[in-house]
């Protein structure tokens, strides 16, 4: 059984690979719409703002836990 420091400290770095993954899709989607000679499609648009707020959770969270919320 983890102790509480460990659980937590396993928490983090679950929550740290997450927004590694995210920033990285919201990346190659950036990339991929600067690519194009035009306006991106708003669903490219939409997903980019989506990522971005769910990178803004998760850092939330982490934050969160870093502090002892």
């Amino acid at each position: 059984m983890e102790t509480g420091a460990a659980a937590k400290g396993a928490l983090m770095q679950k929550l740290e690979a997450l927004l590694d993954r995210l920033k990285a899709h919201q990346r190659q989607l950036i990339l991929e719409a600067a690519e194009r000679d035009m306006l991106p499609p708003d669903s490219m648009l939409r997903r980019i703002a989506e990522l971005e707020n769910v990178i803004a959770a998760v850092e939330a969270v982490a934050d969160e836990e870093r502090h002892g919320a």
